[in-house]
């Protein structure tokens, strides 16, 4: 194990650390919020509108006929639970401790009175708190009080609660979408892994977020070629290592017959084995350079396929064939010349091998990818020939694949042709196809898209 990376935290602990703290600092700022903008102007309001009612319950009080009092009494008393008590003489600074709530309706009494006032707590007989002041009013100190019962709203209490909560919420909460977060990139770790160890590994869901998906498509695709590129190489390796012995054996053989008798024939034996042995190493170098970049140029198809059957005419000829250009005047596309030449060369050259008969370089437009883009185009390469089993349509794309009843050594083939086309239509992401022809042949077309 990689020391730095042994000491580097997971993508889960990292994203719930932050996500913990984000939530944490969102909670502390709506809880700061609401207790200065909201809570302490409420308290500060209610404490006032108390103290004011306070005060006026003890001057109307002074004001009623004796006989109305007590009356009025049992009123405070079952409606507000207030109490009045006449004569009582202002209650000294006993030290009693209290909230803001009391702290804003002493201030509230003091801006009314004129004066500093201290609350006094008494228990009552029925063993319920009351709290009692003294208001001068008419003369008199009035005491005026109220049971603690009446202030029920704690709100300092519900912020401590849900701050309590909160933080004991946060982290799991954190924790939980910190997992869903980092699941697909773990999955795409431990994927990546398999792939640098050089193990084929599985695909991934391409599910989630737009990003998250595209993501594992563009993984997925990338596990693919691998995996694509691994099988090529290794039939690559098996195909040289037995198409090669074949000839290495012959000239062998023709050595030590040279040695007891110099004889024409076997030199010629020698020269064809060598250039045998030259060809596949060509085409082994063509599949190596099909991933070569090579830059674009915009083409008029109808030209450039009349211009491709001209440099051909001499292989036509030699092949006994005849070669017809059928294409859409106008045609443009945007693509490399030299790997476009390859691939229509490479069709050009198995049409003129294994269908003798007349054959056909054609190109058409196709309809544009997406809405409102640009016309694509296909270039073919159709013959009259045996053709290919539609099971087979897939398998001759590969390295070294033949089919026996035609196309083998003796006919110049080594399997390669069609596997160089695939090479290079990958690599500028074009599509190839194998299609059977209707009234017998077959028709190899490269798609590439159309210039803008």
């Amino acid at each position: 194990m990689r020391p730095a990376a042994a000491r580097r935290h997971g993508l889960t602990r990292l994203y719930t650390v932050w996500l913990a703290a984000l939530f944490i600092a969102i909670e502390l700022v709506t809880i700061f919020s609401a207790l200065v903008f909201i809570f302490l102007p409420l308290s500060e309001r209610a404490a006032d509108d108390l103290a004011g009612l306070m005060v006026l319950s003890a001057q109307t009080w002074v004001e009623l006929p004796p006989e109305t009092r007590p009356a009025f009494e049992d009123e405070l008393l079952r409606s507000y639970q207030m109490a009045v008590r006449p004569d009582m003489s202002p209650a000294p600074d006993t030290g009693f401790r209290h909230g803001w709530y009391l702290y804003f309706l002493e201030r509230a009494f003091e801006r009314r009175l004129g004066q500093e006032v201290f609350f006094q707590p008494e228990s009552a007989d029925d063993g319920s708190e009351w709290l009692w002041l003294a208001v001068p009013t008419g003369g008199r100190s009035m005491g005026i009080g109220f049971a603690l019962s009446r202030m029920q709203a704690n709100p300092f209490g519900a912020i401590a609660l849900a701050l309590l909560v909160g933080t004991l919420l946060v982290p799991l909460i954190a924790w939980w979408l910190a997992s869903r977060i980092a699941q697909p990139i773990a999955r795409l770790e431990l994927a990546a892994a398999h792939l640098a160890r050089g193990a084929d590994p599985a695909l991934l869901p391409e599910t989630g977020p737009r990003e998250l998906a595209e993501l594992a498509h563009h993984f997925n695709h990338m596990a693919l070629q691998v995996r694509e590129l691994s099988d090529a190489r290794t039939t690559l390796f098996s195909g040289i290592s037995h198409d090669l012995r074949t000839p290495l054996t012959r000239m062998r053989l023709a050595l030590e017959m040279l040695s007891l008798k110099p004889d024409p024939r076997l030199l010629e034996r020698l020269e064809h084995d060598i250039d045998e042995m030259n060809q596949l190493i060509g085409q082994l170098l063509d599949i190596a350079r099909g991933l070569k970049a090579e830059a674009a140029q915009e083409l008029d198809l109808c030209a450039w396929l009349t211009e491709r059957a001209q440099v051909q005419h001499g292989a036509v000829e030699a092949a006994g064939s005849v070669l017809s250009v059928h294409c859409v005047d106008g045609l443009l596309v945007r693509a490399p010349p030299g790997m476009l030449a390859r691939i229509v060369d490479n069709f050009l050259g198995n049409a003129l091998r294994y269908a003798p008969g007349p054959v056909e370089l054609v190109g058409q437009a196709v309809p544009p990818a997406k809405p409102g883009g640009p016309a694509g185009a296909r270039v073919g390469v159709l013959d009259r020939g045996p053709g290919i089993p539609a099971e087979q349509l897939d398998a001759v794309m590969r390295p070294f694949y033949r089919l026996e009843s035609s196309r083998n050594q003796a006919t110049g083939g080594f399997g390669l042709g069609l596997a160089i086309v695939q090479q290079l239509a990958h690599a500028n992401g074009w599509l190839v196809r194998l299609e059977a022809r209707e009234g017998g042949g077959l028709a190899a077309w490269v798609v590439l898209p159309g210039a803008d």
